[in-house]
């Protein structure tokens, strides 16, 4: 189905309130064209032979006020109908695009960067909305009152409403051509908009990097070379709306008015067809008339490209296949986790796991270990259901997680980040996510049970301390400790700790220690570890090296086999020694 058409069935979902404004817009167009037939009237009935009617004419002039204030009236209502029509539609188009970007795969996300996906979702969307707004409310307004007029002509001249028409192909044929450049151009554009904004959203996240190598110049290079493009593409745009507009119309009515000057002057050379001074005052005002609009129209040319580019953006996104968020529950599993014989690859054939196969006893902890690259995460990643395996099974109590829907797969499933996200509003909110069942009491226990108030307790509002994005104002131990509490509050049977103690202070690192063991009791814990020393009592460890588990056993067990641990171990100790005794 093509742009316009998708377009246009959503308007469909709003047909009664544009239906109404189509309504109030041809009552308008009726009685603001009634004007000229009634100066037409008083001219040629009531100022004739230099004998002036005042009654009537005095009649007929408070009709025309009368007619102009219902215009005026008409159109009022015409235009809150047709704008209100127009904002729900890109309101529930926004609405669409975010929800279905919610169902969305993560490998989406981890392939366009967050600025262009942002790009989709306002900029674009904007877009859509000046095509219901103003493109066109412009082009209804337009096409009735040039169909009014032609009716209007019609009736005043069937021969010169026939030679008004030959203007019509001629619009029709300059739309195709203005069309063919514009959408090329347009979506260049809309690309390179997209682009900067990721840019933007990069350098901002960015910023301490770019600050701290000294890059400030480089980057501002890269924006300007960018926006430079972005630039020359407008300007060529420029140039082919400058050859619209006023131009092309100004063309067309000067050529039409020499054909009426003409027509009229030839017949009324000719008595039997003289044409009357109120019928010639009514022709000039209706073309007059007919030519506002059709500049009007030709005026959102532009305007309509960007928006149908724009929308053939959105609904690429749109037409990415997501999955139904389910709101379907299930029981507290016992978090019994079984790998077999699973292989995975983020791209055809390029394994980063090969036929693992390992259990996870209800309330175990397993530990993975192993070098950047390994494929720890990527464990990580199927379990939580982001990505499904290639080849193989996964089981939670027995039950081949790919037969559930993810979103109940994780319902008894939590997560600690590396680098823990936090979401702008309240220490609380970050740690109920504003789950309604996550009340302000358990929100209270779970930092108080992981430890939270050790280091948040001298903030000025509690726990309702305001957080901005990412919790920027924030230490990492304390950005950590709220995700432990987040994770400890919603109680989950399989808990993922993912390089949870990496960024950690050693001070710090005691308290997150504490807060790992209140975790972890009573659940399947899975830990990546970089810090070895942190894993000792884990009741399993695998040792992963390019995707295959080359060792696996509690700390103990795998000391005494030499191995890749072994040296992992040592290496982290003697490295460890050096600091302090430097220190």
């Amino acid at each position: 189905m093509s742009t316009s058409k998708r377009l246009t069935k959503y308007a469909m979902h709003f047909k009664r309130v544009i239906f109404i404004g189509l309504l109030f817009l041809s009552a308008a167009v009726f009685t603001d064209l009634a004007g000229p037939f009634i100066a037409k009237k008083i001219i040629d009935e009531h100022m004739t032979m230099g004998v002036i009617e005042i009654k009537p004419i005095a009649w007929l002039l408070c009709l025309y006020l009368i007619l102009a204030i219902a215009t005026a009236i008409l159109r009022y209502f015409m235009y809150i109908y047709l704008q209100s029509g127009a904002n729900r539609i890109v309101q529930k188009l926004r609405m669409d695009v975010f929800g279905h970007i919610q169902t969305l795969p993560i490998q989406y996300f981890d392939n366009l960067p967050a600025g262009k996906i942002v790009a989709r979702v306002t900029n674009d969307t904007e877009a859509i909305r000046n095509l219901y707004v103003q493109v066109l409310s412009n082009f209804a307004t337009s096409f009735i009152s040039v169909a009014g007029v032609y009716i209007a002509l019609f009736i005043l001249n069937w021969k010169l409403a026939m030679i008004a028409l030959i203007m019509i192909p001629f619009i029709y044929l300059w739309m195709i051509l203005y069309r063919k450049y514009a959408k090329q151009y347009n979506g260049v554009i809309r690309t390179k908009i997209a682009d900067i904004n990721a840019m933007i959203n990069e350098s901002i996240q960015g910023m301490t990097i770019i600050q701290a190598f000294r890059r400030e110049q480089q980057m501002t290079k890269e924006f300007d070379d960018m926006n430079e493009e972005h630039y020359a593409y407008q300007r060529k745009l420029l140039f082919l709306d400058s050859a619209t507009s006023f131009n092309l119309v100004n063309v067309i009515r000067l050529i039409m008015f020499t054909i009426f000057i003409i027509y009229f002057g030839t017949r009324s050379i000719t008595a039997a067809e003289m044409v009357s001074a109120g019928t010639l005052y009514a022709f000039v005002d209706y073309l007059t008339r007919l030519f506002n609009p059709i500049t009007n129209v030709v005026n959102q040319f532009s305007q309509l490209e960007r928006s149908l580019v724009a929308g053939n953006r959105v609904f690429e996104v749109l037409d990415i296949k997501g999955e139904k968020v389910s709101q379907e529950t299930m029981p507290r599993y016992d978090g019994h986790v079984v790998f077999e014989d699973v292989s995975f690859a983020y791209q055809d054939q390029d394994y980063v796991l090969k036929e693992l196969s390992f259990e996870a006893k209800r309330g175990e902890t397993v530990a993975l270990v192993g070098h950047t690259g390994s494929g720890k995460s990527s464990i990580m990643n199927l379990l939580f259901r982001f990505y499904d395996p290639s080849k193989g099974r996964i089981y939670i109590d027995g039950i081949d997680i790919t037969a559930v829907p993810r979103q109940t797969i994780r319902e008894h499933m939590g997560i600690v980040l590396q680098d823990p996200y936090l979401f702008t509003g309240t220490i609380a909110s970050n740690v109920s996510l504003n789950d309604p069942k996550i009340t302000r009491e358990k929100v209270e226990e779970a930092l108080k049970a992981v430890g939270a108030e050790r280091v948040l307790g001298h903030l000025e509002k509690g726990i309702d301390e305001p957080v901005i994005e990412k919790g920027s104002t924030l230490s990492s131990g304390q950005r950590q400790l709220i995700s432990f509490a987040r994770a400890l509050a919603f109680d989950p049977a399989i808990l993922i700790l993912d390089e949870a103690t990496s960024n950690i202070d050693t001070e710090t690192e005691e308290i997150i220690q504490h807060a790992m063991d209140v975790l972890k009791k009573g659940r399947t814990t899975f830990i990546i570890a970089h810090r070895l020393s942190t894993i000792k009592n884990a009741d399993r460890i695998l040792v992963l090296e390019r995707g295959v588990i080359k060792e696996q056993g509690t700390h103990d067990e795998l000391l005494a086999q030499g191995g890749i641990y072994d040296q992992m171990y040592q290496m982290q100790a003697k490295s460890l020694h050096k600091k302090v005794s430097v220190g």
